[in-house]
């Protein structure tokens, strides 16, 4: 879990922690306020609008649409769907009444009213919502969330060979491998995994992730301009909860979340590498790299996805060398985001085909997981079945390896997994005790391959 380092000095700001430090390397101008909670370093909530990186029109146009969503609605539910603090939605919202967009339909506590739009805010959030249909929480800068991102990478422990080790502990690997992992993971830099199917290229990728144990820190949606483009996914981010004490003290614009892991395949398009903008919502989506940062980015079957290997290698070049990625809104504009994650590739075809020597000079790692040798075949095979407290006797083990060289079938690492689960359904189908003996092999080996 991410948390404040040591070379981060506090000031106590009575009821908060500031972090802040006069010995430090000045702070970057855009990281926004960061307090000590419990040792996480935490968004400080705005005090003022200034603080939010936002314009006040933006937020008040903003507010608007949302009051437009509604039949009526009070300052404190505002403020939790914006997710800004009450002194800054009730400055807006009385702006607006000011501007006869809103009025007040009574009190509904010490610093809280009912609010209901008027005709003239009707007509004015129509015109609002033909430019960005965006409704919900407040963005932050795309420079706060870049300044934020980094910070948080800069403060990552460095990852111990002892960690990737006992991450990727349950794959049976060549010494030469486990220490091409090590350094993968422990540089952050890129890693190329290629080699015939079923020899553990995805379970690796997955597995060398969980090697970095952190919370990060995303927005839920950044803005450029009147753009907002919305980075927090339900399907690719696990929301964590907030440090204890948090209710009033952290930005809610900003949640806390496990650091993620996106995995694509054949599914992927050039297209779903930009930003996706919904005509009807008028807003973006982030692409899936985007909603990886700080994380890792595994792309699982490379060369099998709908458009050329070479157009998606170049796509990947620039970001590899500069840590930035350039994504164009529909309006034309350009934008610069952060490219701040681990990208994984993996292959079963030849590195020939879907690869030329400029992006693998750009990969940082290149890792080749061949077919097992039948040591290591036998080692599988005896792990796995130790998991149900099985032994196998090297006798069946020598059959086993005898039977793939005599149908020339070449051995994978995926396969022992597969016959032992096999043979664990042909036991619970007879209602009987786990076990593997020749029979139940043989049954395994049928209904796996097809044949007798």
């Amino acid at each position: 879990m991410a948390s404040i380092s040591s070379d981060l000095t506090a000031e106590i700001s009575d009821p908060i922690t500031a972090v802040t430090s006069p010995a430090t390397p000045q702070l970057p101008a855009d990281l926004p306020k960061l307090i000590d909670l419990g040792g996480i370093a935490c968004p400080a909530i705005p005090e003022a609008v200034e603080d939010t990186g936002l314009d006040a029109a933006f937020i008040r146009d903003l507010g608007l649409r949302l009051a437009n969503s509604v039949p009526n609605f009070t300052t404190d539910w505002a403020a939790g769907q914006l997710c800004l603090p009450m002194q800054i939605v009730d400055e807006a919202f009385w702006q607006m009444k000011d501007d006869k967009l809103v009025e007040i339909l009574g009190q509904k506590g010490p610093f809280s009213y009912q609010y209901a739009i008027t005709g003239r805010g009707r007509e004015h959030a129509q015109r609002l919502l033909e430019i960005s249909g965006y409704v919900g929480p407040a963005p932050v800068s795309l420079e706060s969330y870049t300044a934020l991102l980094d910070w948080q990478i800069a403060q990552r422990p460095l990852v111990t060979s002892q960690a990737v080790r006992d991450t990727i502990s349950e794959l049976v690997m060549p010494e030469h491998s486990v220490q091409v992992a090590e350094l993968a993971v422990s540089s952050g830099r890129s890693l190329f995994l290629f080699g015939p199917a079923g020899n553990g290229k995805t379970s690796l990728g997955r597995m060398l992730h969980n090697a970095i144990d952190e919370d990060l820190w995303i927005p839920h949606c950044i803005n450029i301009g009147n753009n907002v483009i919305r980075i927090l996914d339900d399907q690719s981010h696990e929301v964590v909860d907030p440090p204890a004490d948090s209710a009033g003290k952290v930005d809610r614009r900003w949640v806390r979340i496990r650091r993620p892991m996106v995995v694509v395949g054949g599914e992927m398009t050039i297209e779903s590498l930009d930003l996706s903008y919904s005509k009807a919502l008028r807003f973006y989506e982030a692409p899936m790299h985007v909603k990886a940062n700080g994380g890792t980015f595994l792309i699982d079957d490379f060369g099998r996805q709908r458009v050329d290997p070479a157009e998606l290698l170049n796509r990947w070049i620039i970001p590899m060398e500069h840590q930035v990625d350039h994504l164009t809104l529909h309006t034309g504009q350009k934008i610069i985001m952060p490219f701040r994650l681990m990208l994984i590739v993996a292959t079963n075809l030849s590195v020939d085909s879907v690869a030329d020597p400029a992006f693998l000079r750009r990969m940082g790692y290149r890792l080749h997981l061949d077919k097992p040798t039948p040591e290591i075949y036998r080692k599988i095979f005896r792990n796995y079945a130790a998991r149900f407290g099985i032994e196998v006797s090297s006798e069946l083990l020598s059959k086993l390896l005898e039977r793939y060289e005599r149908e020339d079938r070449d051995l994978r690492c995926s396969e022992p997994r597969d016959l032992v689960e096999r043979v664990r359904d042909a036991c619970r189908l007879r209602g009987e005790d786990l076990r593997i003996d020749q029979q139940l092999l043989d049954i395994a080996w049928a209904g796996y391959f097809g044949n007798q």
